[in-house]
This record gives structure tokens, C-alpha cells and sequence, in this order.
């Protein structure tokens, strides 16, 4: 950490914490509308087959079939929604990336845009501080967003 000169005594701010949040999302490459869901526990088979009925609620609407990108994280496996993924196969399917590739997820090139855009470099005195910072982020993006669809776009 670098500090001036003058200042003797730098006093660091930090509140230790073993709290998290955590962030489901997707982007509707069509228009660039972000949907999300904070875990404020952990990240499951549970809360993810929350989120994919969220997001099979939201899409039903457009009569289209929804595909999600998806990692290779344990939960997005899980034996809790898998009936119900073969179930909506014909409306809604989940592709999995390769092992070991998070530089091919798109989603993480939004998770690094909302971290610089709403928490790098800032002082939160509480997680609720954090939530509340980063959902301003996220309702800015909610009726659509160029920039959010041409960072999951592939090229």
C-alpha cells in the first residue's frame, strides 16, 4: 500500500467480516436486459434452481427458447433441477462451457464491468453499503443495455 510521505500514522479502514453476497445472472443477448438474483447464504443447487425458475418466468413471455451459458460449478449439475431442465428441453436448455474456462463465460466479463463500476476502490462501512451500491449498478441495466450485450456477444 502506498502512502504519503507526510502521513505518519496511516489509519486503514476495515471492517473484518465473514458475510458475502453473491450474484445469479443473465443477459438477454437480444436487447442486453440484466436479471439477477443476490444469495445472501451460498451458492447451491437450491438457490441456482430459484434462479433458473426465475429466469424460465421472466423468458416464457417471448415464446422463444432460452438457452443459458453456464460453468462447470457443481450446482449447475445438481439432481434437484435436472428433471425439470429434461422436463423444459424444448423451451429451455443449459450449455456448459469446458472445465477450467472462466475467460469463455460471458457473465464474468459483467461481474468484472459491475466491480469496477460500483465497488473497486471504494470504502463500504457495511454489506448492506455493498448491496446497495452494486443493485444502482444493476437497475441501470434492468429495461436493457448495448454495452451488457456486446460483452456477452461472441464474436
Amino acid at each position: 500500500m502506498w502512502v504519503p510521505p507526510e502521513i505518519k500514522d496511516p489509519i486503514l479502514l476495515h471492517h473484518p467480516t465473514r458475510k458475502s453476497i453473491g450474484y445469479f445472472g443473465a443477459v438477454r443477448l437480444r436487447d442486453g436486459k440484466f436479471t439477477y438474483r443476490i444469495e445472501m447464504d451460498k451458492f447451491n443447487s437450491e438457490t441456482f434452481f430459484t434462479f433458473l425458475k426465475q429466469l424460465r418466468c421472466i423468458s416464457c413471455h417471448s415464446g422463444r427458447r432460452v438457452v443459458l451459458i453456464a460453468d462447470n460449478a457443481r450446482y449447475h449439475h445438481g439432481l434437484l433441477h435436472k428433471e425439470w431442465r429434461q422436463n423444459c428441453s424444448d423451451r429451455f436448455s443449459i450449455k456448459f462451457l469446458p472445465p477450467y474456462s472462466p475467460e469463455l463465460n460471458p457473465i464474468e466479463r459483467i461481474w468484472r464491468l459491475t466491480r469496477r463500476l460500483a465497488i473497486h476502490n471504494r470504502h463500504f462501512p457495511s454489506l448492506e453499503n455493498v448491496v446497495q451500491t452494486v443493485e444502482k449498478v444493476f437497475l441501470k441495466w434492468k429495461n436493457g443495455n448495448d454495452t451488457l450485450r456486446r460483452l456477452c456477444a461472441f464474436k
